[in-house]
């Protein structure tokens, strides 16, 4: 009887298998509870010890034992195994074997194409031989269980000797190369110290009577020391033989490298002024087997390989035309990256990289969720389009990691060549492929996320427009072709993910924003500032200058203060450089051995950060007439925009100053207009226009104004002036008027509402076609705002002029 070396239980281990290699305490315990018969077939080893818990296979060829192993198969499947004292011996008494072995249980029996049989057995006690009690068939004996003796297996010693024997033999599993990697985990996972130490006893590399030994004591605190230093000479052997390894290696190494450097020199002397043409024809040949492409690239590639065999190495088409079959045999053509379905996964990996963006991060799982139902569909086509520095650019890289593709990114920005994008000709001395492919290629699939960044910004010139180009790459029903000009043949671009991002639509022609799926990136809170300040900026930043996040935190307050006097942006680019800027003050601090707060408060934060940069929003009210807050988008967020207006005696001229675009002139003559044909109606003496100039001025007149949205602010103003009217306190209001006295809608009002809010300002006239624009704002930011709808004119001057006139009005008619 031996055991099989060449026998794997895993050929035999399924989901049916009856037992578990690994033993728990629960099984443990389990097994010193199963009663053990008086008497016991005994089965003697030849070159192998048993022990309690361990799983082994044995394969038996002695008739005596096969005929032992099947009657206990019939039977209660358990028999007692022994070591022989001297394997050669082939019929076996009672003074051949030792005295002591284990009660094992047979799991599996198995009959091998020699004849003889193999079963797996589980060791489950130890026991001692009393007395022989039978010796044909084969050998019975009366035996005694043998338990271990009672140690305390929580004194800290003992565990610290188990934490010991398992560190060496994981440390032995990692550094041997014959044991599989599989085996450090079934150490980690064992959870009985007798099994783990029964386990490593097995699995040692012992002779018998060692092995034995081990067997015998029944002390387990000795047991496992003895075990320790076997394993502490196992590994100081593996250390050696592989210091042996590694330097005959190396060694080895350093003289192939010679070799070969050696041999690369005599046949490049060889081959000086010879042809290598057809082995790198061979070259392309051989990867052309591998690619994956459809037929008509490879009827094409077979077409261009030949014409280079025709074409002499000496002269500059040679190169053009490998060159070009080179990026034929780059591209990756039919090689596409499996999408991750994994929407929960997708979801926390969109939240973890970016605050907000609610409507893209929904778009994209959307595009997921079709693809994990159909499997199949063209990607969409997303266009970002929102202020600087609210993520759009990065929101890319966390799209390719949420949906398992490569990631590639393609500025766009002052781009005015069309070839950049098609490519040039080939037949053209040092022409290349457009960026789109070159993009594709060094991405190795077909299927990445691509950004086109500032897609708003390309423009035109005598060599082409770009813009025009990219139609036929974001159209869905033509990019399964795209013609780059380098190559002359279409490339399928339809599994492409685009993501392009715009600071505006007004510079994107129509057919190529018809093209894209527009979606709004609005500007942050300055709620949604503190959070991403204190998620992702200020870590990051502590992460650059070699700081650990306890050694800097800073309150929202605090962070609050910092982002409204130090920042004016939609964005979180400026409020990055501020985090930058407070981390480098406190690593110089800490640096300098100095003492550094742990919680940042505001005056140590401005002694940092210096002079405020932007005095806090703040409505102002006015106890003249004539001066009416507007709200105004501008490119960093939404402001406050103060419109003023005066009369003075003259002939009825209108003065408009401020740095104002056209837009707004043309509000302010129609607000005019409008009052005078009102004028009636609202009391206004027709002396008032003829006899009285007026002029209307918008305050930081360094900056250029434009836009419809100022025109029913114009108009308050002016009704105010004419008719000495004050203007109601904390109210503002945005909208565009006609001349017949119809207030239109305007856009830009989250931002506008917004900074309306940081202003203290308390009412707000809008168009009320713009109600569904507010119902789209999150309530929280709405909350304390109240918002009067309008159609007409009248209803605004309602809304906002008091009954209360101011002291000493102008009389008109005087």
């Amino acid at each position: 009887m031996q055991i099989d070396e060449n026998f794997s239980l895993n050929q035999f281990i399924s989901e049916d298998t009856e037992f578990i290699p690994l033993m728990s305490s629960e099984d443990e315990k389990q097994m010193n509870e199963e009663n053990t018969p008086d008497e016991l077939p005994i089965l003697p080893l030849k070159n192998t010890v048993l022990f309690p818990g361990v799983v082994i296979p044995i394969t038996a060829g002695r008739d005596k034992s096969v005929q032992l192993i099947q009657e206990a198969n019939r039977g209660n499947k358990i028999i007692g195994v022994v070591a022989q004292t001297d394997e050669n011996v082939e019929n076996p008494e009672a003074k051949d074997l030792h005295r002591t072995g284990t009660v094992a249980r047979i799991i599996r029996l198995f009959k091998m194409p020699d004849g003889n049989i193999t079963v797996i057995i589980q060791g489950k006690k130890r026991f001692e031989v009393e007395e022989i009690t039978s010796v044909d068939p084969y050998l019975k004996a009366r035996v005694r269980v043998v338990e271990d003796k009672d140690i305390n297996q929580g004194n800290h010693k003992f565990r610290a000797l188990i934490n010991s024997i398992r560190d060496v033999a994981t440390e032995i599993v990692k550094e041997s190369p014959n044991i599989p990697s599989e085996a450090a985990f079934a150490l980690k996972n064992i959870e009985s110290n007798n099994f783990l130490v029964n386990f490593i006893s097995s699995n040692l590399n012992l002779d018998v009577k060692e092995k034995q030994a081990l067997l015998e004591e029944s002390n387990l605190s000795k047991r496992a020391k003895d075990v320790l230093r076997y394993l502490t000479q196992e590994m100081q052997m593996l250390e050696v033989k592989n210091q042996i390894q590694s330097k005959v290696k190396t060694e080895f190494d350093q003289q192939q490298r010679e070799y070969f450097l050696q041999q690369q020199m005599k046949t490049i002397q060889e081959e000086l002024g010879g042809n290598t043409n057809e082995k790198e024809i061979e070259d392309m040949r051989a990867r052309a087997k591998k690619k994956k492409w459809p037929k008509d690239v490879a009827n094409l590639f077979e077409k261009e390989i030949l014409k280079l065999q025709r074409i002499n190495p000496q002269v500059p088409d040679h190169s053009i035309q490998r060159n070009y079959l080179e990026f034929m045999l780059d591209l990756p053509w039919e090689s596409y990256s499996k999408d991750r379905f994994d929407l929960s996964r997708a979801e926390k990996i969109l939240n973890r990289d970016h605050f907000g963006l609610e409507d893209v991060k929904d778009r994209i799982l959307e595009h997921l969720a079709v693809l994990k139902l159909k499997g199949d569909l063209k990607a969409p086509i997303l266009c970002l389009v929102g202020p600087p520095g609210v993520g759009k650019t990065s929101l890319g890289k966390s799209v390719a990691e949420a949906v398992g593709r490569k990631y590639a990114r393609m500025s766009l920005g002052g781009m005015r060549d069309e070839a950049e994008i098609r490519g040039h000709r080939k037949t053209y001395i040092g022409a290349m492929p457009g960026r789109l492919l070159q993009l594709i290629k060094k991405a190795g699939t077909s299927n990445p996320v691509l950004v086109l960044d500032e897609i708003d910004k390309l423009t035109r010139d005598s060599h082409g427009d770009p813009s025009s180009a990219m139609l036929e790459v974001l159209d869905p029903e033509q990019n399964n072709s795209f013609y780059d000009n380098y190559l002359e043949m279409g490339y399928d671009l339809s599994k492409v993910l685009f993501i392009a991002t715009a600071n505006s639509l007004s510079t994107i022609q129509p057919a190529l924003r018809d093209r894209m799926e527009i979606i709004e990136v609005t500007g942050y809170t300055v709620e949604e500032k503190v959070e991403i300040a204190k998620r992702h900026l200020l870590p990051n930043q502590l992460k650059e200058h070699g700081l650990v996040p306890n050694q800097l935190k800073v309150s929202k307050p605090v962070m609050t203060k910092i982002i409204e006097q130090y920042t004016r942006e939609s964005g979180v680019r400026g409020l990055n450089k501020v985090m930058a800027k407070l981390v480098r003050k406190i690593a110089r601090k800490i640096a300098n051995g100095e003492e550094v707060e742990e919680v940042l408060n505001w005056e140590t934060a401005k002694a940092y950060l210096g002079v405020q940069r932007h005095a806090p929003e703040e409505y102002e009210n006015h106890d003249t007439p004539g001066v009416v807050a507007g709200l105004a988008w501008t490119p960093v967020g939404g402001d406050i925009l103060y419109i003023e207006s005066i009369i003075s005696p003259g002939t009825g001229k209108l003065s408009i100053t401020g740095n104002l675009g056209d837009v707004m002139k043309e509000s302010a003559t129609i607000a005019r207009a409008y009052l005078r044909a009102k004028a009636m109606d609202y009391g206004i003496p027709k002396e008032a226009f003829t006899k009285w100039d007026v002029h209307i001025h918008v305050p930081e007149g360094a900056t250029p104004k434009d836009g419809p949205s100022a025109g029913i602010t114009m108009l308050t103003a002016l009704a105010s002036t004419y008719t000495q009217r004050l203007v109601k306190s904390s109210i503002a209001m945005t909208g565009e008027m006609t001349l017949r006295g119809k207030v239109l809608p305007v856009g830009g009002i989250k931002e506008k509402i917004l900074a309306a809010k940081r202003s203290g300002v308390k009412e707000i006239i809008l168009c009320e076609a713009n109600r569904k624009d507010i119902e789209e704002i999150k309530e929280e930011y709405r909350k304390g705002l109240k918002f009067f709808y309008v159609k007409r004119m009248s209803e605004v001057l309602d809304a906002a002029l008091s009954a209360q006139k101011v002291k000493d009005p102008v009389n008109f008619s005087g």
